[in-house]
C-alpha cells in the first residue's frame, strides 16, 4: 500500500516538473537580449560602475586597516597589561623597602639611646676612678 502512494506520488511530482519546464512557465532568455542605453545614460552607468569599483577598493583598504588597527590595539592592551603588573610589583617593592627602612630608623635610634647610655656609664666610670684614685692617694699620703 505505501509503495504505490509513493509511486502515485512521484508521478504526481514527475507530470507537475514536466508542466514547470515547458517554455510558457520557464524564465525569458536573458542572455540574447541587448539592452540599448543613449548616451548619457551609458555615461551614468560607466560612472556608477567606477565608483562601485573604487568604493569596493577603498572598503578593502579600509578593512585592512581596520584589522591593523585592532592588532595595535591588541599589542597596546597586553602592553598597558604588562606596565599595570610592573606597576603593582614596584609598589610592593617599594612598600617592602619602606618597612625595612622603618625597621633601621628604629634600629638607629635605639643604638643611639644605647650609645648614650654607655658614655653616661663610661663618664661615671672616670669620674669615679678619679675620685678613687685621689682617695687612694689621699689615703697613701696619711
Amino acid at each position: 500500500m505505501l509503495l504505490k502512494e509513493k509511486l502515485k506520488r512521484n508521478l504526481w511530482l514527475s507530470i507537475l516538473l514536466v508542466l514547470l519546464s515547458f517554455k510558457s512557465f520557464s524564465q525569458n532568455d536573458t542572455i540574447n537580449q541587448k539592452i540599448v542605453l543613449t548616451k548619457p545614460v551609458a555615461k551614468l552607468v560607466v560612472k556608477d560602475l567606477i565608483s562601485g569599483d573604487q568604493r569596493a577598493e577603498e572598503l578593502t583598504a579600509v578593512n585592512a586597516l581596520l584589522k591593523e588597527t585592532e592588532f595595535k590595539l591588541n599589542t597596546q592592551s597586553t602592553l598597558v597589561l604588562n606596565l599595570q603588573t610592573q606597576i603593582k610589583n614596584y609598589d610592593q617593592i617599594v612598600s617592602e623597602l619602606d618597612g625595612k627602612f622603618e625597621l633601621q630608623q628604629k634600629l638607629s635610634q635605639d643604638l643611639e639611646a644605647a650609645l648614650k647610655k654607655q658614655r653616661r656609664q663610661t663618664t661615671i666610670y672616670k669620674i669615679g676612678a678619679g675620685v678613687g684614685a685621689v682617695a687612694t692617694v689621699l689615703l697613701l699620703i696619711q
